[in-house]
């Protein structure tokens, strides 16, 4: 049963840099971008994904944040031939404070660094939330909400006008090397929807939370976005990377505390996105940190926003594979299938 509530858990996703639509035969800009499809990039990373609920009070002068019972993960992965693979896995050491015997949580993340695109998908099914003791008022302990449920599904796109110099996948997942500074503008569009539900009202019961209380709620919101990317090259290999990007959607949220309430409107929104670390020919040790903020339509009492971020460490090695290897991998890597390289 461990075994399969591990690999219940696993971010197993793999996407080629071409598999949105991307030209087989494009070239980066040789002066900028140093392609490696062909080294074996091996990695070893450590990364927190999540998805919490932050609340305002009607009078504004206080919050309240839902958080999962999420914590560090232990992950292996790698990149060759255009084909990247990671499998994330929980270890108990690095999440002591974890709540035991609560239900599993899911949590598909996909971050695509592309030529010329960028890609995020979202596929959050979290089950068991708390309010840290740190986060209350007049209270020493968690508030614990077992039976707490939230689906979050959420898609993003952007397009690069200057994608030829500048490789995001470079300080992403080092399938490649940034030789040179980039930016680059983008635009793009995104949508998110989800829903959450409890047994009973969510927050503490008290008269700060009688107007903003509810059991169940759902929301949807799209819209165009726009923003601006960058990677400072320093020091022989050394990168700063990050990319932002702000939006306004149009959508709705409903909410439900014994009658239902919805409201319509137009909310603003924003992604960050940021990196850093040493990227050299058979070595990389980096960092990043994605945040999207996704503020609900407010109505009435309620001011709410599903906030989702991941922070990862990684350590690389990289090397060429044998020619044997190479040749067995050929035939089953599905990009080169895909593609017919």
């Amino acid at each position: 049963m461990t075994i399969i509530k591990v690999s219940l858990v696993l971010s197993f996703l793999f996407f080629s840099q071409y598999s949105f639509g991307q030209n087989p035969n494009f070239q980066y800009d040789s002066t900028y971008v140093e392609t490696t499809h062909e080294l074996f990039v091996s990695r070893l990373f450590f990364s927190k994904k999540y998805t919490e609920l932050t609340m305002k009070t009607s009078e504004g002068n206080d919050k309240y944040t839902l958080v999962p019972n999420t914590g560090l993960k232990m992950g292996l992965g790698f990149n060759y031939q255009r084909l990247t693979v990671n499998v994330s896995f929980p270890v108990a050491f690095l999440y002591p404070e974890k709540e035991e015997n609560w239900p599993f949580n899911l949590d598909l993340q996909s971050h695509i660094y592309a030529p010329k695109v960028i890609v995020d998908f979202f596929g959050q099914f979290y089950n068991g939330y708390k309010i840290l003791a740190k986060n209350r008022v007049n209270s020493d302990e968690d508030y614990l909400r077992k039976d707490m449920r939230q689906i979050a599904l959420g898609l993003n796109l952007n397009y690069l006008f200057f994608g030829d110099k500048l490789s995001l996948a470079a300080s992403w997942n080092q399938s490649s090397i940034q030789k040179k500074s980039a930016y680059s503008p983008f635009i793009g569009f995104e949508g998110y929807g989800g829903n959450i539900k409890g047994d009973s009202l969510l927050l503490p019961t008290n008269p700060e939370t009688d107007l903003i209380n509810f059991d169940q709620a759902s929301y949807f919101m799209a819209g165009p976005n726009a923003g601006m990317a960058g990677t400072l090259v320093f020091a022989k290999d050394f990168f700063l990377s990050g990319a932002a990007s702000v939006n306004l959607s149009g959508g709705y949220t409903k909410w439900r505390n014994e009658n239902e309430f919805t409201k319509w409107g137009v909310a603003p929104t924003y992604y960050l996105r940021g990196f850093f670390g040493y990227n050299g020919p058979k070595f990389s040790v980096n960092t990043s940190y994605t945040y999207k903020n996704l503020n609900l339509i407010k109505g009435g009492p309620y001011d709410q926003a599903v906030n989702t971020g991941n922070y990862r460490i990684n350590f690389i090695y990289k090397f060429y594979a044998g020619k044997k290897f190479k040749n067995g991998f050929n035939k089953v890597n599905p990009v080169r299938i895909l593609i017919k390289d």
